[in-house]
């Protein structure tokens, strides 16, 4: 049987949450980087700002409180990305705190 003593197992367990710190401080990053604004969301608001000017040359209203509704959804969606990375950064912290306590409880 694989026999391991307290101090062994808490620096596994300290190696790993810095691991999986690491790997969550890296997919924040790149979640803020070139998630929030990607080219999806430029086509999309390109489109409807064309939608908006057509909107307005030919005064249909109803296409007009659509497109601003759909320009706020996307705004919505852009907060909602950025602040799943904010989240995830701040999650690496909290792991590399806590690795760090464990380390330094020994």
């Amino acid at each position: 049987m694989f026999a391991i003593n307290s101090n062994d197992f808490t620096l596994t367990l300290a190696l790993l949450l810095l691991v999986m710190g690491i790997i969550t401080f890296l997919v924040g990053i790149i979640i803020l980087a070139f998630k929030v604004k990607s080219n999806e969301f430029t086509s999309i608001t390109e489109q409807t700002s064309k939608l908006m000017e057509k909107g307005i040359v030919d005064n249909v209203s109803g296409l007009m409180e659509n497109t601003s509704s759909l320009l706020q959804t996307i705004n919505q969606m852009v907060k909602t990305k950025a602040g799943v990375g904010v989240f995830l950064v701040l999650v690496t912290f909290i792991l590399f705190g806590v690795a760090y306590y464990l380390v330094t409880g020994l």
